[in-house]
């Protein structure tokens, strides 16, 4: 029976596991392996030490095969330096891949189906029967990433300001204030324009948390992320029923914190799919991207 690894690196956490068959030998969890997050020494060493903890879980020195679905995979350099790790610790076959992949086929294990992630970033990713996909957003926190963790702490900020300028009520200003530690709207905008800058992902718990209390500008955040993830996932819809002349629906799943724990925005998204496609099925729970990955290098280590 071929052991394997599967790692999910997402923008804030790298989960990664050891399977043989059905059982699972070793699990472990730890920061980023995302370069451009955390640096590049940083992200080898959270991979190098992940790596260790597994194998020693395991009781093994080698795999079969080895999936690695990390974000920005496509960026120049990154499935190299992966792969250099991996054949330090024995691994016989690899692949890297982007971490929306790995999430789709733990959703569908390679069938048809639409993800949406919504993280730290956003991308919502479809799959048509004959294996080509169709995607929408996914474009950086900068550029895009619509409704994202990132998305709500930089506009539940941008609205604040406006709602101070507009003597409007609102706690978000204090309530990130708090946690940045500044003690004036000055030092806020300060920080908060700096470079690299915080970490605005980092603020959406506390933005769920004000939205639930009843804060209006957190509310209007929220409730404008759902709208977002809502409609990357009916544009995804119309693509893939438009292009590939689909006329039955196509399963939804999702992934994420922003849907996982918001409650204000997981019920918002669950009410518009419904509402704008009523016959669509859609998960209820959170996909597990590590399962898409240990899947994927099952299919790699035998073929």
């Amino acid at each position: 029976m071929n052991v394997v690894l599967g790692i999910d690196g997402g923008g804030t956490r790298t989960r990664v596991s050891i399977a043989a068959g059905d059982q699972v030998l070793a699990f472990a969890e730890n920061g980023s392996i995302k370069r451009l997050r955390v640096g590049a020494q940083v992200a080898e060493e959270n991979l190098r030490a992940l790596l260790a903890e597994v194998y020693k879980q395991a009781g093994v020195t080698s795999v079969r095969a080895a999936s690695a679905g990390v974000a920005s995979a496509a960026m120049p350099g990154t499935p190299e330096w992966i792969k250099a790790v991996f054949q330090d610790f024995g691994v016989e076959r690899s692949e890297v891949v982007g971490d929306e992949i790995i999430a789709l086929d733990a959703a569908f294990r390679g069938g048809p189906g639409i993800l949406q992630i919504a993280g730290t970033g956003t991308n919502c990713i479809g799959r048509a029967p004959d294996g080509s996909r169709e995607c929408a957003g996914g474009w950086s926190s900068r550029l895009g990433d619509k409704g994202s963790g990132y998305w709500i702490g930089l506009h539940a900020i941008r609205r604040g300001l406006m709602a101070h300028d507009r003597e409007e009520p609102t706690r978000v200003l204090e309530t990130v204030g708090q946690i940045w530690g500044t003690t004036t709207i000055e030092e806020l905008v300060n920080l908060g324009d700096s470079t690299p800058g915080p970490d605005f992902a980092a603020l959406a718990p506390a933005i769920s948390q004000l939205a639930e209390e009843g804060d209006p500008v957190a509310m209007g955040v929220l409730q404008q992320a759902a709208a977002d993830l809502i409609e990357s996932v009916l544009l995804v819809r119309s693509k893939l029923r438009r292009k590939h002349n689909l006329t039955e629906e196509i399963p939804v799943a999702w992934i994420g914190s922003v849907v996982g724990k918001a409650r204000l925005v997981r019920e918002a998204f669950f009410a518009g799919l419904q509402a704008a496609a009523p016959q669509m099925p859609v998960g209820q729970q959170e996909v597990a991207g590590i399962e898409g990955a240990i899947w994927r290098a099952q299919r790699l280590a035998e073929a």
